[in-house]
C-alpha cells in the first residue's frame, strides 16, 4: 500500500518565476514558523523536513528516517487542480483563466437562464466575508451568490434552507457545462452555509466540480491495471472522478486523518491518495498564520498513529500542491516549491533527492513502484531510494 498525503498549500519557498505571479517573498512554512516564533514538528522533523530547508524551530537531524527533497512546479499556474494533476503526470502549458473583474455576460446570462434565477455579487471576494455581506439579501431573494478569487474558480454560495445542497450541486453542474474553452475554469465550487444574520458559517458539504484531466493520469493507469485507488478528501472532485476506485469525503483534517487510519486497516495493496485541505481553506486564504501553525502541530501529533499502522511493504509520501503564505498581504495561493518526504521499510533513509524539476517526478516514481506503464512526464527517483 502506498499512502500519498497532500498537505494542501504547504509551500516551502518561492519558485524562480514567483515574480510573474506577484509572489515574491512567499514561503508558507518558513514564514509561518517565523511568525509564531518557531514551530515544533518533531515527527516531521524525524522524517527529515528540517533537512530540506531551514525553518525556525525545526532541526536538521543527522539521520532522518525518510528520504527527502524539494519539488518545483513545471505547469503554469498555482492552483489545486494544476498541482494535483502535475503530481499525476500532466503538465499544463497554460494557466486556467481567472476573472478579476467578475464573469462576463456570455457566462452569467446562460447560467441565470438555466437556473431560472438572478444572481448576487459576481466579483472576486472572500467566501466568509461575502456570505455575511450578502447572506440576508440571498435569503430574501433566493438568488445564489456567485463569486471568484485570484484562482480559477466559479463559486456558488447558498444557505442550505434556501437552496438545499443537492440543488446547489445541480447549479454547479450547470455552470460546469457552460464553462468551456476559453472559459475553462479549473473548478466550480459549491459553498453551502447555514446560520442567521451576522452569524453565517460554511458547512462541510462543500463540493468541487473540476474539469476532467485532458489526458490519462497516474490514477487512470493504476485503475486500468486493477490497482485500487482510494481518494480521501477532495481527490475525487479534483480528478472529476476519473481513475478513482472509491471516494471518501471528509469534514476537516481531523476527520481526514481518521479516514486515513480506517483505509490503512482495510487496504493491503493500492494507492490511498489524500488531500488535507484545512491548511489552505481555513488558514492560508484567511491569512491566519497561528491557525495554520496549530493545524500543522496537530497533524504532527497524529503522524505516529499513521507510522505505527504501516506494514513492511507500505510506503508513505508527504508533499503539497502549491503554497498559500498567510503572512503576505495576498490571500491567494503562492507560487512555491513543495516538500517531498518518502518513508517505508523498503525505502532508503536519509537520501537527499535534491530539487525535482516537476511534481510529475513523484507520479513517475509511483508508477514504477506499482510496475505499471510510464507517465508522459516526469523522471522516477525510485532507484535512488529503493531499499535492498
Amino acid at each position: 500500500m502506498l499512502l500519498l498525503i497532500i498537505l494542501d498549500s504547504l509551500g516551502i519557498g518561492e519558485l524562480p518565476d514567483a515574480g510573474e505571479y506577484k509572489d515574491e517573498g512567499s514561503n508558507t512554512l518558513g514564514n509561518i514558523a517565523k511568525a509564531v516564533g518557531g514551530i515544533r514538528l518533531p515527527h516531521l522533523e524525524m522524517l527529515g523536513i528540517g533537512n530540506i530547508a531551514k525553518f525556525d524551530g525545526i532541526k536538521k537531524i543527522k539521520n532522518p528516517i525518510a528520504s527527502f527533497g524539494i519539488m518545483a512546479e513545471a505547469s503554469k499556474g498555482k492552483d489545486t487542480t494544476t498541482g494535483h494533476w502535475e503530481i499525476a503526470g500532466i503538465i499544463l502549458d497554460n494557466a486556467f483563466p481567472t476573472y478579476p473583474n467578475g464573469f462576463p455576460s456570455e457566462i452569467i446570462e446562460p447560467f441565470k437562464k438555466k437556473i431560472g434565477k438572478n444572481i448576487l455579487c459576481n466579483k472576486p471576494a472572500s467566501g466568509t466575508e461575502i456570505i455575511n455581506k450578502l447572506g440576508d439579501e440571498h435569503i430574501k431573494t433566493g438568488c445564489p451568490i456567485i463569486y471568484t478569487s485570484a484562482d480559477s474558480v466559479f463559486q456558488i454560495a447558498a444557505h442550505e434552507d434556501i437552496i438545499p445542497p443537492e440543488r446547489l450541486y445541480e447549479m454547479c453542474r450547470i455552470a460546469r457545462a457552460i464553462l468551456k474553452h476559453p472559459h475553462n475554469v479549473s473548478r466550480v465550487i459549491a459553498r453551502p452555509f447555514v446560520g442567521t444574520s451576522g452569524k453565517f458559517v460554511r458547512t462541510e458539504r462543500r463540493r468541487d466540480f473540476s474539469l476532467s484531466p485532458p489526458d490519462k493520469t497516474l490514477l487512470d493507469i493504476l485503475t486500468d491495471n486493477l490497482i485500487q485507488v482510494s481518494g480521501i478528501g477532495k481527490i475525487d472532485d479534483i480528478f472529476a472522478g476519473k481513475g478513482i476506485t472509491d471516494s471518501i469525503h471528509t469534514k476537516d483534517n481531523a476527520d481526514g486523518i481518521k479516514k486515513i487510519l480506517d483505509a490503512m486497516a482495510k487496504i493491503e495493496k493500492g494507492l490511498i491518495f489524500v488531500n488535507l485541505n484545512d491548511y489552505d481553506s481555513k488558514f492560508g486564504h484567511r491569512n491566519d498564520a497561528k491557525g495554520y501553525a496549530k493545524a500543522l502541530v496537530e497533524f504532527d501529533k497524529e503522524l505516529p498513529k499513521i507510522l505505527d499502522k504501516m506494514r513492511k511493504d507500505d510506503i508513505l509520501i508527504i508533499t503539497a500542491d502549491h503554497g498559500c503564505d498567510p503572512t503576505t498581504p495576498s490571500t491567494d495561493h503562492s507560487r512555491e516549491y513543495v516538500p517531498l518526504l518518502v518513508y517505508g521499510d523498503g525505502v532508503k533513509s536519509g537520501v537527499n533527492l535534491g530539487v525535482r524539476k516537476t511534481f510529475a517526478d513523484l507520479g513517475q516514481t509511483i508508477a514504477e513502484i506499482f510496475n505499471v506503464e510510464k507517465l508522459k512526464a516526469g523522471v522516477s527517483f525510485w532507484r535512488e531510494i529503493k531499499g535492498g
